[in-house]
């Protein structure tokens, strides 16, 4: 008999590690997890079996189906926005045949086991593609509009929402069991992540938690986006909650497969303000890289998260004050103070 598991892909990311730490905290179900590389030692003794992989890999995904019963996904591997625009064939191939993949892996095991598979999908505000001349809603833009990303990554993520939603509603339409295979596909588009924990590894909205590394090392920073640059944020202990509290809404209370998430929207020119309070002596400058800022400008300065806050309950718990005063200053300047000798 296959032994019944949760699977998270990209497993060894900050959101994998806050998913596993709940997941066995909880005790409910086994963990496995697929990532490129090794899990460290201290995730890696906390879950059932880490599988060193390619999501691209049939032969591991099969190998996994033949050993487990999983019942729920979540899909965190991808590559990032900074690098599709470099490599958009092998963004392609990772984030969307990589995608499509687990998909059909969750359908078959949906089949085999003869329960619908739960898959989560975190998507992102670069599937957005405003145009320069228009002007976002008191109330931001909501989920279906101006939904023409300029972006590869942006791309992807569109396609796999909608890969998601066809595999939630209509795959298998012409079968004469349609329910066969049910996959409840869930997404949520994500603003820019800011995590205390993580260093910034040259993505487009981490000119944010940039400013912070670099004042709390006492390093100089120019700012690659101009100061009037907004986007929408969230605190990654936020970002997290959110998860796990959208996959626990039972699905008759959801009205939509894809959800909006914001929980502050600075100006660049403030988040640089909030830096030099803690930091007063800091250098913060501003060297506007032209690629970076019109992607950055393709992108909502809002979204209206409506939807989720009454379909089921977001509630962020760090709006901009709190996030940098009482999680991300605090903490990256303790890593750095510990690390002098």
């Amino acid at each position: 008999m296959r032994k019944p598991v949760v699977l998270i892909t990209g497993a060894a990311g900050e959101i994998g590690h806050a998913l596993v730490d709940h997941l066995v905290a909880d005790g409910s179900e086994a963990t496995i997890t697929v990532d490129l590389r090794p899990l460290e030692p201290d995730l890696d003794a906390k879950v059932t079996r880490a599988f060193t992989g390619s999501i691209l890999d049939q032969a591991l995904l099969d190998a996994i189906q033949a050993e487990y019963a999983v019942d729920r996904i979540f899909h965190l591997a991808a590559l990032l926005s900074t690098r599709c625009e470099y490599t958009p064939v092998a963004a392609h191939e990772v984030n969307v045949r990589g995608t499509l993949n687990l998909l059909e892996f969750a359908a078959g095991q949906a089949r085999s086991h003869g329960s619908t598979v739960a898959f989560f999908y975190p998507s992102s505000i670069a599937a957005y593609g405003i145009p320069a001349d228009i002007e976002a809603p008191d109330s931001g833009w909501r989920e279906a509009q101006h939904t023409l990303p300029t972006t590869m990554y942006g791309c992807n993520k569109l396609y796999c929402e909608h890969l998601g939603r066809y595999y939630a509603h209509h795959y298998k339409q012409l079968d004469a069991e349609p329910q066969a295979g049910r996959v409840d596909f869930r997404s949520l588009r994500f603003p820019g992540l800011i995590s205390a924990h993580t260093l910034p590894s040259g993505g487009t909205s981490d000119y944010a938690p940039e400013m912070i590394h670099a004042a709390a090392q006492g390093q100089p920073y120019e700012c690659f986006v101009r100061p009037d640059t907004r986007i929408p944020f969230m605190a990654m202990p936020d970002a997290v909650d959110a998860i796990l509290a959208f996959c626990a809404a039972p699905r008759q209370q959801l009205t939509q497969t894809v959800y909006n998430l914001t929980a502050f929207a600075p100006t660049a020119d403030a988040i640089r303000s909030l830096v030099l309070q803690e930091f007063p002596k800091a250098q913060i400058g501003y060297t506007v890289d032209d690629r970076r800022q019109r992607i950055v400008d393709s992108w909502p300065q809002r979204v209206d998260d409506s939807a989720a806050r009454s379909d089921w309950g977001l509630a962020p718990r760090f709006d901009l004050d709190a996030a940098f005063g009482e999680y991300l200053i605090p903490t990256i300047a303790a890593r750095y103070a510990a690390a002098k000798p």
